[in-house]
């Protein structure tokens, strides 16, 4: 098993090769065989310290990050802004050097600024996992999506995967078209014409605003929600119609004529985007996900991790 990447910082998938991805797969499928088995821990990181930096709400992501660094035998140093200086006016380099200044190795952000984990990285010397930044991206959630695709198909290259919903405020839709086109996955967009970037066909994707179009051309339907917080003006009548044209019903997977793969990075807004029996049927691998974000987040910090001891 390869124990390093060529890379200092997990900033985002932009700007990864193929290999790095691979790696981290390969390293991702030891540390599954080791959740699942009796004894869940190992010390591999045993001497490192790792900072989780929350500047935004978060609880699949921070508790995927904090079992996966326990379980690598790390010791741990959790930061919320809203308990912090940063309401008292103190600068994110500031803060983070004041964390740093503790001997921490590690930092694992998540912040509302698209590119802070990008500027930090400039001026600190510990080794930053993006855990999403701004509209930007989200790197771990889509290795772990296209680690889930892979457990399912055998294989990434050659499968159609359509992204529903809000894409325009979505860093989870970039960075997994970013990964699924580099692992040789088509991908397409759908969605209401103001929730699709004007220009995102120049990332090399489809678009359409027809859900069942979208649906019966793809092996994989990833649902994405509705994100309000991120909305400063309405981009659709009601979420009532919304989830009339776009909402994923078991009604519109039956009158398909295949069976497809129902994926979600969570939350779910049940009714919505999508319905409970979907979300909870046979097709769904939601539950897999948020089991392999455990197994591949251990895989990122113990790669990274390698290159401090």
């Amino acid at each position: 098993m390869t124990t390093q990447l060529p890379i200092k910082h997990l900033l985002g998938i932009k700007g990864l090769e193929a290999s790095h991805i691979q790696t981290i797969f390969e390293t991702a499928d030891n540390f599954k065989s080791l959740l699942n088995g009796p004894v869940k821990k190992t010390p591999a990181l045993r001497d490192i310290t790792i900072a989780n930096l929350f500047f935004e709400n978060s609880t699949r992501t921070r508790v995927s990050f904090e079992l996966a660094e326990k379980r690598l035998g790390a010791d741990i140093v959790n930061f919320s802004s809203s308990s912090s200086s940063v309401k008292k006016g103190e600068t994110l380099i500031d803060t983070v050097n004041n964390i740093l200044s503790m001997k921490v190795d590690m930092v694992v952000m998540r912040h509302p600024a698209p590119g802070a984990c990008v500027f930090l990285s400039k001026y600190i010397d510990a080794q930053i996992v993006n855990a999403g930044d701004g509209t930007h991206e989200h790197p771990t959630q889509a290795l772990l999506d296209a680690f889930s695709i892979r457990e399912k198909f055998g294989d990434v290259a050659g499968k159609k995967i359509v992204i529903i919903g809000d894409i325009l405020h979505s860093r989870v839709a970039l960075s997994n078209i970013y990964c699924l086109q580099l692992l040789g996955a088509e991908v397409m967009v759908c969605g209401p014409a103001t929730l699709i970037p004007k220009n995102i066909h120049h990332l090399g994707v489809s678009v359409t605003h027809t859900l069942q179009d979208a649906l019966k051309w793809c092996d994989v339907a990833n649902v994405l929600r509705i994100q309000l917080e991120r909305q400063d003006e309405r981009h659709f009548p009601s979420l009532k119609e919304y989830s009339s044209l776009y909402g994923l019903t078991l009604e519109r997977l039956k009158g398909l004529d295949k069976e497809i793969c129902i994926m979600h990075p969570g939350p779910i807004n049940r009714g919505v985007e999508i319905s409970s029996d979907v979300a909870d049927g046979e097709h769904s691998i939601i539950l897999q996900q948020v089991e392999n974000g455990v197994a591949v987040r251990m895989a990122v910090l113990f790669l990274l991790g390698q290159q401090r001891l």
